[in-house]
C-alpha cells in the first residue's frame, strides 16, 4: 500500500528530461512555434514585473502606515508598540529589496530572450539572402557578364562611329577646295600687281623720240656706242 498517493509512471518524462532534450535539439515544437512561444514567455515575464510591481506599491503604502503608526507610539509613550510597527517596517523594507531583485531578474530574462529572438530573425534573414545571392550568382556566369561587356563597348563604339559620320558638314565642292584656294591666290596676286602698276598709269610720260638721238660733242667711242644701243632700243619700243 503506498501512503504517499499513486506511484509515477516511469514512461512520463521528467521536467529535466525534457529540458535535456530541448538542449541537444530534440525539442518536440516545430520551428514555426519558436517565434510564437518565445513572444508568449515575454509577455508572462512582463505580466510577472507588472504584478511584482504592484506588490511593491503596496508594501510601500504598508511601510508608510508603519511609520506614521510608529511616530504615533511614540507620541502616545508607547515604546513598545513604536518598536513592534518599527519591526513590521524592517520586514516590509526586506520584502521590498527581494521584489526588486525579483523584477531585475525578469528584466534580465526578457532582454535576454528578446536579444535571442531578434538574433534568430537576424540569423534566417542572413541565410535567406545569402541563399538567394548563390542564386544569383549561379544564373549569372562571369563569362556571360564578359561578353555582354564587350557587346556594349562594341555598341558604344558603333555609336560614336555613326555620331561622328552625322557631324560631317555636307559640302559638294570639299573636293574642289585645293583648286579653289590656288585660284584665290591667282586673284590675290592680279589684285596686287593692278595696284602696283595703277600709279604708273596715272604718270604721264614723255613721247618717245622718232628720230636719232643727238651727238654729244667730244664724246668717247664708248660712249657713243652705248647712245648707239639706247637708239636701237628706243626704236623697238
Amino acid at each position: 500500500m503506498n501512503w504517499f498517493g499513486k506511484k509515477k509512471s516511469s514512461n512520463t518524462p521528467s521536467a529535466v528530461s525534457a529540458t535535456s532534450n530541448n538542449r541537444n535539439g530534440g525539442s518536440s515544437h516545430p520551428p514555426g512555434a519558436t517565434i510564437t512561444s518565445t513572444a508568449n514567455t515575454v509577455v508572462n515575464l512582463r505580466e510577472n514585473i507588472a504584478t511584482q510591481e504592484k506588490r511593491e506599491m503596496h508594501l510601500e503604502k504598508k511601510v508608510e502606515q508603519l511609520v506614521v503608526e510608529a511616530k504615533a507610539k511614540m507620541a502616545k509613550k508607547d515604546k513598545k508598540g513604536a518598536l513592534f510597527a518599527l519591526k513590521r517596517k524592517k520586514l516590509y523594507e526586506a520584502e521590498i529589496d527581494k521584489i526588486a531583485n525579483i523584477k531585475m531578474t525578469l528584466e534580465t530574462q526578457v532582454m535576454n530572450l528578446e536579444s535571442a529572438a531578434q538574433n534568430a530573425e537576424t540569423m534566417k534573414a542572413m541565410k535567406t539572402g545569402t541563399s538567394q545571392m548563390k542564386k544569383i550568382r549561379q544564373e549569372t556566369d562571369i563569362d556571360q557578364v564578359d561578353d555582354l561587356m564587350d557587346e556594349i563597348k562594341e555598341e558604344m563604339e558603333m555609336a560614336d562611329e555613326i555620331s561622328m559620320a552625322l557631324a560631317q558638314p555636307v559640302d559638294p565642292l570639299m573636293t574642289d577646295e585645293d583648286d579653289l584656294l590656288a585660284e584665290l591666290e591667282e586673284l590675290e596676286a592680279e589684285d596686287v600687281t593692278e595696284q602696283l602698276l595703277e600709279p604708273m598709269k596715272k604718270m604721264e610720260l614723255p613721247d618717245v623720240p622718232s628720230g636719232e638721238l643727238p651727238s654729244i660733242p667730244n664724246a668717247t667711242k664708248e660712249e657713243e656706242a652705248e647712245l648707239k644701243q639706247l637708239e636701237a632700243e628706243l626704236a623697238g619700243l
